[in-house]
């Protein structure tokens, strides 16, 4: 399992916390990898606290960019949904574009 990378600051040894826009894209991009993830290898793979793996997790369902699927036995996993999809396109568009300026 393919854990999310905290970028550490230069400036002394604490840790810089992740943008909010990154961690949407590295929980989207760990469930586009896995296909269907059940939620705790999702939250490991987050590196974010429960309540905070909630928050992002019910925001991103709410927003209509994932979906819990259940079967029979009451197994849960998340899958994206196409606008999931679609965001981690969009983001990858400006990731490339920002470094083609060398930003």
């Amino acid at each position: 399992m393919e854990l999310l990378n905290l970028q550490v600051s230069q400036k002394g040894n604490m840790a810089k916390k992740r943008e909010r826009l990154d961690v949407i894209k590295d929980i989207l991009r760990v469930i586009r990898e896995h296909r269907a993830i059940k939620p705790t290898r999702l939250l490991y793979a987050s590196n974010l606290s429960p309540q905070m793996f909630k928050e992002y997790v019910d925001e991103l369902m709410t927003k209509d960019f994932i979906m819990i699927n259940e079967d029979k036995k009451g197994k849960k996993t998340f899958s994206l949904k196409q606008k999931g999809h679609n965001f981690l396109d969009e983001y990858k568009m400006i990731e490339n574009f920002i470094s083609n300026f060398g930003l």
